[in-house]
């Protein structure tokens, strides 16, 4: 059994990736914005099931997925700008990759890692995370952070798949940190 809530998420998620999103990509890079939304969602998700409410806490895991899809999406852009330039496709922020594009990449890593860390500061309802998860996640961060940072030195496409590697790295092992850090506090 699915409740109101969850279903009204999930629908807005499909709406916005298959009606807007989708047919966005091939008119401007703005549709990465747009499809991060849709992306955000399911994260949240699971508590909105759980719960039957929406407040901080689903809104933070919102968050968190968020501002990681575009590093993790602007690096795949960039090294498959030419496929996605030949489909008549637009991913990049400036249309190039570039370092205009490499700057949003950074401040995006940067403010994935800041929403990533927030719950330890006990002000997200029930979503928390201690000391030592916080310690964890941050570490993680820094790292997606010196990829996004060598992605801007070098601007290569070997410099974005390890972005983007580090990106799937980041988003698996702060999932993992947050559950366990659950039940090891």
């Amino acid at each position: 059994v699915i409740n109101p809530k969850t279903a009204m998420y999930g629908a807005i998620s499909i709406f916005l990736y298959t009606s807007v999103y989708t047919p966005l990509k091939t008119k401007t890079s703005l549709s990465v914005f747009v499809g991060a939304l849709p992306g955000a969602i399911p994260f949240m998700l699971g508590w909105v099931a759980a719960r039957d409410s929406f407040g901080i806490e689903p809104g933070m895991l919102f968050a968190i997925q968020f501002f990681w899809q575009f590093p993790h999406f602007w690096s795949i852009g960039w090294f498959l700008h030419e496929d996605y330039k030949k489909g008549g496709f637009h991913m990049l922020p400036t249309g190039e990759p570039d370092k205009g594009t490499a700057v949003q990449i950074i401040m995006y890593s940067v403010w994935t890692v800041i929403a990533s860390i927030l719950p330890v500061f006990g002000f997200t309802g029930d979503l928390k995370l201690s000391i030592v998860g916080a310690i964890l996640v941050f570490i993680l961060g820094m790292v997606m952070l010196a990829y996004a940072l060598k992605l801007f030195k070098l601007r290569t496409v070997k410099a974005a798949k390890q972005l983007m590697l580090s990106s799937v790295f980041y988003i698996t092992l702060l999932q993992i940190i947050y559950v366990a850090d659950k039940f090891l506090r």
